[in-house]
């Protein structure tokens, strides 16, 4: 399997499939999944001539299960080893959740100066900051996130059948459709990685500020979010980040839950299209 080896000694796997020539997208997953959870996205661009990459974050997927550098600078720093191993240029990155404020810092500090990114997208992404604070009080209270750790450290297995059955992907909602399959796919992804990097990840989604990251992007970046998202809501999110964007746009959709990639990959997809192709 491809794997890159990062500065410090990490292991870090990834997908690269389709022409060499042509543009690259690069894709950055949520927590506590793996590049697996981009498999609708991969194909469909895959299937219109693009070059799609993806990579498991340290820690997570089939990369390597060390036991610190769970934050965000650290996952920053292996996305651009990835990039860097593969030489690409004028990429799109397109990022979920986690993986949107992964985007953020890569292109902030390894992606525009070298002119290796030419768009960028957050979809559901954790930026700006999730933890409510006296300088973010529409933040969540950081009894939430100890809640997720706690749920984690005396049941992991249990926990990440509760996130996707439940607010994950809406189906909590009357009326929602539950897929079964979506379900076993997260939890399957999710036990995976590494107990280890899933707990700290935590504090790296919901305490890392990413005000700065977002205001230093130049690059037209497009952020999509669901208006049910129960995750990661969408008032403290991307109703602020497309604030602070030099170059950025919103769009929005109702009754859509955090995991709407999956939920409506087709609708999404399309969209993500428009966007590269414009």
């Amino acid at each position: 399997m491809p794997f890159v080896t990062t500065q410090d000694g990490v292991e870090i796997f990834f997908k690269d499939w389709g022409p060499k020539d042509a543009r690259p997208i690069v894709f950055h997953h949520g927590w506590p999944l793996s590049s697996d959870d981009w498999d609708a996205q991969l194909l469909f661009f895959l299937s219109k001539g693009y070059r799609v990459v993806a990579h498991d974050r340290r820690g997570h997927g089939r990369s390597a299960q060390v036991w610190d550098g769970h934050t965000m600078d650290h996952y920053a720093a292996d996305a651009s080893a990835v990039v860097q191993h593969l030489d690409l240029q004028g990429a799109v990155h397109i990022g979920h959740s986690t993986g949107g404020g992964e985007v953020a810092r890569y292109v902030a500090r390894y992606g525009e100066p070298q002119g290796r990114v030419a768009k960028a997208i957050l979809v559901s992404a954790v930026p700006p900051l999730m933890l409510k604070t006296e300088g973010n009080p529409g933040g969540l209270p950081i009894e939430v996130f100890d809640g997720f750790r706690k749920a984690l450290a005396d049941n992991r297995a249990q926990f990440f059948l509760d996130v996707p059955a439940g607010p994950f992907y809406g189906f909590n909602r009357d009326g929602a459709t539950v897929i079964e399959g979506a379900i076993r796919n997260w939890w399957r992804q999710g036990m995976m990685g590494s107990a280890k990097a899933h707990y700290d990840g935590i504090k790296a989604f919901s305490e890392t500020d990413q005000t700065d990251d977002l205001k230093s992007i130049s690059v037209p970046t497009l952020v999509l979010h669901g208006e049910d998202d129960q995750i990661v809501p969408i008032d403290d999110s991307a109703r602020l980040s497309v604030k602070l964007l030099k170059n950025g746009s919103l769009k929005t959709y109702p009754d859509y839950p955090h995991g709407m990639l999956t939920t409506h990959a087709n609708v999404l997809n399309e969209d993500l299209l428009a966007f590269v192709r414009g």
